[in-house]
């Protein structure tokens, strides 16, 4: 029945056969059921004639040890006590072998267990890390998926056909590559003849299942898989126990000490939750706290490393991460009596942790996007209190669909406080601007408005957050193309941020940084190029390279140069920008998309064609597939990569484009709509172009006739 693990048995092979007459101990750690013990087994079962004598000890418990070391003796024929089978084993220069098996029990300190000698061979199967330091070891994770394919097959004794081969992919993914849940899956199939429709059942029924013990298995396993995972379950403290439940309730990959850290942190806002609310969550950080209320990571280690003993959960030192498998995750949520309380405790607990993230800090919602995506996005306890904080996550990681439908429940939700509330006006403002992520410009128009409206009369005119709000309409006029409108509102609230802030505020900066893209816009070039130096120099010196504003200026910047065709230090700027929204947001980002075909423009009006076909060959396909073939960043870039097929004389391929472009164009904007009339002249241009083309290769043709 056994499978795989080549990598780990040539291993032990290397140890066991060099330095003869020296000690050698290997430790397997692993989850229970990965099959530790198996692998010891086929080591053992294909080395055995390299050992003079071969013992195998329960080490499950001490008492089970005891009597494991006192049949030594006996058989022999030196005692009947434990001590004087060690001091056999410690006498005996030969390569005896001894096999502890199932040394879980972290309590059990095995040392005394051991022959006190420099000489024979020990194997020790663990879910215990720390007897890592025994000697040397590997780690037993899942299978390899065609290992765990032909364990499948072969112990449902089915034939290796491509149906059967197809259908043991997919029930071997759903049990996440886990040895013993592939044998239990077999045995129960071979004994229900369900193989076909077990992946079904399984989806229906996975905890029942997992719960079977293999009946007559030829591995002789002990215990069902969840039976392995509850013993040592029931053997963690307390926090421990909570900290592995609640994990269940968020990805259970990318689990760090910071989100914990982050949301004991907390500040508590008057209109947000109570302490009362909170008062679960608030008592499990209260482990991780000393006297004095900080943070002490000492006691976080303790917890997890309780966790870590059973292998229960993993930890990856370079990443500072945990990980748990995702049969443990599914699993531990069963052992939970309330989870519609332990789901509230986890979800406030990341909403508190992203209360905490700086605004602009990408990187940070990057890392806390999957906890969010894994929460079940209804009407539970979290949303209500954090949905805001959910929202912000889905809108700085550019998911603004997610974000949008979040930010409409947050904002119904707000609403009771009244209209003028300051909550309300934030989450009209949130909204507001994942509608002009989304080019949904009238919307974002009519909250803003009411905003502004609000700001101006409880506020007055000159009160920062009312300028913030004006600002906002700005940029929104600015999308809808009205710059006049823009403009306007920008030189004011430029002069008034001039005035109150200073000309260094990183708030007056960014209004200059408007102000100049929208001068580009309106041709008024040698204003925008010059204000535009003006505020990247100033960021540069305050300010860090990498802080989005200063991208955002020196995109702008990039545009104007490019307008001015000074193509060489357009490129220079849009280049830089590319490369760092690259790795502060992702390749797949909106942002680094726009830089990437910010770039392809200027490339393509420089006539450097090839480089521009190619950066927006690849902004097209990631457009198409992250927003959808219909949203209108994606028909920009398919008009931008037809114009560049044009200039290259591929005018069937631009045709082809242009084609579908207008047909997109007239389904969403109707046939009157600026955008539609552009793909209508654009798809006539490159028709006549192609004609002339194919013109002026006939006439060539006849020409070598004639010749």
């Amino acid at each position: 029945m056994f499978r795989g693990r080549h990598d780990i048995l040539s291993k032990m092979r290397r140890f066991f056969t060099t330095k003869k007459g020296k000690q050698h101990i290997y430790v397997l750690y692993g989850l229970g059921g990965a099959g530790k013990t198996q692998i010891a087994y086929k080591f053992i079962n294909d080395s055995s004639s390299f050992f003079s004598d071969i013992f195998l000890i329960d080490a499950s418990s001490s008492d089970k040890i005891y009597a494991g070391l006192k049949k030594i003796a006996l058989m022999k024929k030196i005692g009947d006590s434990p001590e004087q089978a060690l001091e056999w084993l410690t006498s005996k220069h030969e390569e005896w072998l001894l096999f502890f098996d199932n040394a879980d029990n972290p309590d059990i300190n095995l040392t005394q267990f051991l022959p006190q000698c420099d000489h024979g061979n020990m194997i020790i199967t663990t879910q215990n890390h720390g007897l890592r330091s025994y000697g040397s070891n590997s780690a037993v994770s899942d299978l390899a998926k065609a290992d765990a394919v032909a364990l499948l097959l072969k112990s449902a004794q089915q034939k290796n056909s491509p149906r059967n081969q197809q259908i043991a992919t997919e029930i071997v993914k759903a049990l996440g590559y886990h040895a013993l849940a592939i044998v239990q899956a077999g045995a129960f199939t071979l004994k229900s003849t369900v193989f076909d429709s077990y992946l079904d059942l399984y989806s229906k029924n996975w905890a029942e299942l997992l719960s079977k013990k293999p009946a007559q298995s030829p591995e002789n396993h002990s215990w069902a898989v969840y039976t392995t995972w509850k013993m040592s379950f029931d053997r963690l403290q307390p926090p421990a126990a909570m900290f592995l439940q609640l994990c269940s309730f968020i990805h259970n990959k990318g689990i760090s000490e910071q989100i914990f850290r982050d949301a004991s942190m907390y500040n508590f806002a008057a209109s947000g939750p109570s302490k009362e609310e909170l008062q679960m969550p608030l008592k499990f950080l209260s482990c991780f706290l000393g006297p004095s209320g900080e943070w002490e990571s000492l006691r976080f280690v303790d917890i997890t490393n309780d966790i870590r003993a059973y292998s229960l959960i993993d930890f990856d030192d370079n990443k500072k991460m945990f990980t748990i498998h995702p049969m443990v995750h599914a699993w531990s949520r069963t052992m939970i009596k309330n989870p519609v309380l332990y789901q509230a405790a986890a979800e406030s607990i990341l909403g508190m942790a992203i209360s905490g993230i700086q605004k602009g800090n990408v990187l940070a919602c990057l890392r806390l996007l999957p906890h969010v995506e894994s929460f079940q996005l209804v009407a539970t306890e979290g949303i209500a209190n954090f949905g805001a904080q959910y929202g912000r996550i889905f809108f700085e990681t550019g998911n603004y669909e997610k974000a949008e439908k979040l930010q409409f429940t947050v904002l119904e939700q707000r609403k009771l406080l009244g209209d003028g509330h300051p909550d309300t006006l934030a989450a009209m403002e949130d909204l507001a601007l994942t509608y002009s992520m989304l080019q949904k410009f009238r919307k974002a128009e009519e909250l803003e408005v009411a905003v502004l409206e609000k700001r101006k009369q409880l506020l007055g005119d000159t009160h920062p957050d009312t300028l913030c709000a004006l600002s906002a309409l700005a940029s929104t006029y600015f999308n809808l193309q009205d710059f006049k409108k823009a403009e306007e509102l920008e030189v004011v609230v430029l002069e008034k941020r001039n005035q109150f802030l200073g000309t260094n505020h990183i708030d007056t900066l960014y209004s200059m940084g408007r102000l100049a893209g929208t001068y580009s816009c309106l041709q008024e070039l040698k204003k925008a190029r010059d204000m535009g130096v003006a505020v990247w120099e100033k960021r540069t010196q305050l300010f860090d390279d990498n802080h989005p504003d200063t991208l955002v200026v020196m995109a702008n910047l990039g545009q104007t140069l490019s307008v001015l065709q000074e193509f060489k230090k357009a490129a220079e700027f849009q280049i830089d920008v590319l490369r760092k929204r690259e790795q502060l947001l992702g390749e797949n980002h909106p942002d680094t998309l726009r830089a990437m075909g910010n770039l392809a423009s200027t490339y393509r009006q420089s006539a450097e064609l090839n480089k521009a076909e190619e950066l927006e060959v690849v902004v097209l396909e990631r457009r198409k597939k992250f927003l959808g073939e219909n949203h209108p960043d994606t028909l920009v870039t398919m008009g931008n990569l037809a114009s560049t097929y044009s200039k290259l004389g591929a005018f069937k391929k631009a045709e082809g484009l242009a084609i579908v472009v207008l047909e997109k164009r007239q389904q969403l904007n109707g046939d009157n709509h600026p955008y539609t009339l552009l793909a209508v002249k654009n798809l006539a241009s490159y028709r006549k172009l192609g004609k002339v083309k194919e013109a002026e290769n006939l006439k060539k043709l006849m020409e070598q006739k004639a010749n």
